[in-house]
């Protein structure tokens, strides 16, 4: 079921607005937290749902223009679901310099959607980082923040067969 369709069946909503509420619970309504909040949402769902960011805009009191301004600021936050497997490649100068940049176009053919989109089923999703701290082993993507190191193509091909079959 998409957001749209979670926000117009009463049921889902209702049990939204229980979880939210259980989330703010803990917390007072100062700005500071913010951030803390949207973790805990973030964990919950894989994303940041826009009733969430209503709801947090009323109970902290602060405009949905700054939530959003927050969560698109922060790498850590998105906006959109995820896939069962998220699947990240590094940018970075490193990987791109030793072949990320075919590592990426490969992994697109083969899942058939853009950075920053999941698959229709839900079970993949792909997404550039700029880096991740293991140039020495470069190129590299993550799956799930496992990190492949010294990929090839051939590599992401066999690790898409096994996660496919799954």
């Amino acid at each position: 079921m998409s957001e749209e369709e979670n926000q117009n069946c009463p049921c889902m909503s209702d049990k939204l607005n229980k979880e939210l509420e259980s989330i703010l619970e803990p917390y007072t309504n100062s700005k500071d937290n913010l951030i803390p909040i949207l973790n805990e949402v973030q964990v919950k769902y894989g994303y940041i749902p826009q009733i969430a960011q209503r709801k947090i805009s009323e109970y902290l009191k602060i405009p949905m223009a700054e939530i959003y301004g927050v969560i698109t600021f922060y790498s850590r936050f998105t906006l959109k679901p995820k896939g069962k497997y998220a699947i990240s490649v590094c940018l970075g100068t490193a990987c791109f310099v030793k072949g990320s940049e075919k590592i990426m176009e490969r992994l697109k053919q083969r899942l058939q959607i853009e950075e920053g989109e999941t698959t229709k089923d839900g079970k993949f999703s792909i997404d550039a980082t700029r880096c991740v701290g293991a140039c020495g082993i470069a190129p590299v993507f993550t799956v799930n923040g496992e990190v492949y190191g010294k990929a090839t193509v051939k590599m992401l091909d066999e690790v898409l067969n096994n996660l496919m079959s799954v």
